[in-house]
């Protein structure tokens, strides 16, 4: 075998075995995206079963294609594998919110706290402030939902890694599991509307530290209003 690899016996050639995992690889992973945004929309909400049949029907896919999707969505934690029953969108305990707050502020902080000389590249920030505030104007509380999760996704995209989108790509769509569970969904979500307005606002003037201490102080409120809120929405159904 040369340099270049390319002897009979290893080297790329032998890559060509493979190809026909990439299509698999490739078309499971596109159905997790899909059924991945549609958990976080609520379409599915925590505690559902979700159907092979009527799934892979409506998807036009494959059942071993199916069952990649939900071994990828069950090792990022939305869904949970029953034996004997199937797979369900995974209920979240009070323990699993309270973790999925710690990993933010010790991820969000720490990428504000990152972040080099000013000015900082906020526009999509901006843009997801004003998703919010148009979704509270219409009275679409879930999208107020929608556009602060969006925000949260465009401030650690400051940091400029893959690794951590992805890593919180998957914490932010669990945090969805939560949100869909408490009913009053205005009062959880409205309040945070103008403090990421004051978030926004320190980082355009360029004021890195106060825009840390508003955001850490921001996730400690929102851990105790959103852990509450949903301690008390899956003890009900228990005590009717």
């Amino acid at each position: 075998m040369d340099a270049s690899g390319t002897g009979r016996t290893g080297g790329t050639g032998a890559l060509a075995d493979d190809r026909a995992l990439l299509g698999r690889t490739s078309t499971a992973e596109r159905v997790a995206d899909i059924l991945r945004t549609r958990i976080a929309e609520g379409f599915f909400p925590p505690g559902t079963r979700l159907s092979e049949e009527s799934i892979g029907g409506a998807l036009g896919v494959s059942r071993n294609t199916l069952r990649e999707a939900f071994r990828l969505l069950t090792h990022e934690r939305l869904l949970v594998h029953e034996l004997n029953r199937g797979v369900f969108v995974r209920v979240l305990a009070v323990d699993d919110v309270e973790d999925i707050y710690r990993t933010r502020r010790l991820v969000e902080c720490a990428v504000v706290r990152g972040l080099g000389s000013p000015p900082f590249p906020v526009a999509g920030l901006a843009a997801a402030v004003a998703e919010g505030e148009a979704a509270a104007r219409d009275g679409d509380w879930r999208g107020v939902s929608t556009a602060n999760i969006h925000f949260h996704r465009e401030l650690v995209a400051l940091a400029g890694s893959a690794r951590t989108d992805e890593l919180m790509r998957g914490v932010l769509a669990e945090l969805r599991l939560a949100f869909h569970v408490v009913d009053d969904a205005r009062a959880l979500h409205e309040p945070y509307l103008q403090r990421n307005k004051e978030i926004l606002d320190a980082l355009r003037a360029g004021e890195r530290a106060a825009a840390e201490r508003l955001l850490a102080r921001y996730l400690d409120d929102s851990i105790a209003r959103v852990g509450a809120a949903y301690a008390r929405a899956v003890d009900e159904p228990a005590e009717g």
